[in-house]
């Protein structure tokens, strides 16, 4: 799973592991039953404090996103009740774009790639572009 936290924002970086772990669930970058990092790994990986970590996790898990398992870890559950922010049209369109980018990193694809990947759905769903 790729997170990116930006320090210079205004958004707090708990906020900031919210959002992009609902937008990937959301749009399916993350599916269902997709076993989220350990707090403390994902802490680690991120330079945050493992309290940061656990209240992003929290927040997910009141938005019904993810659930824990005591022992057994957090799983996505589904996209939750905040999946409307993600959706296009609904001002989500560049989460839905970081999202899709993500998982063409994780694909090991590249850019163009990715773009002519996007040109044939839109060719596939007579979308014009």
């Amino acid at each position: 799973m790729i997170l990116e936290i930006d320090t210079a924002s205004a958004t707090p970086p708990y906020e900031q592991i919210r959002e992009q772990v609902a937008t990937m669930a959301a749009t399916g970058v993350l599916p269902v039953g997709a076993r989220l990092p350990a707090i403390r790994q994902l802490a680690g990986d991120l330079g945050l404090a493992a309290g940061t970590v656990a209240r992003a996790y929290h927040e997910l898990e009141v938005d019904g996103v993810i659930e824990s398992r005591r022992r057994h870890g957090s799983f996505v559950r589904g996209p939750g009740r905040g999946a409307a922010r993600a959706a296009p049209g609904s001002g989500g369109l560049d989460a839905v774009a970081r999202a899709f980018a993500v998982a063409v990193h994780q694909l090991g694809a590249n850019q163009l790639e990715a773009l002519e990947a996007v040109r044939r759905a839109f060719d596939k769903i007579g979308t014009p572009g």
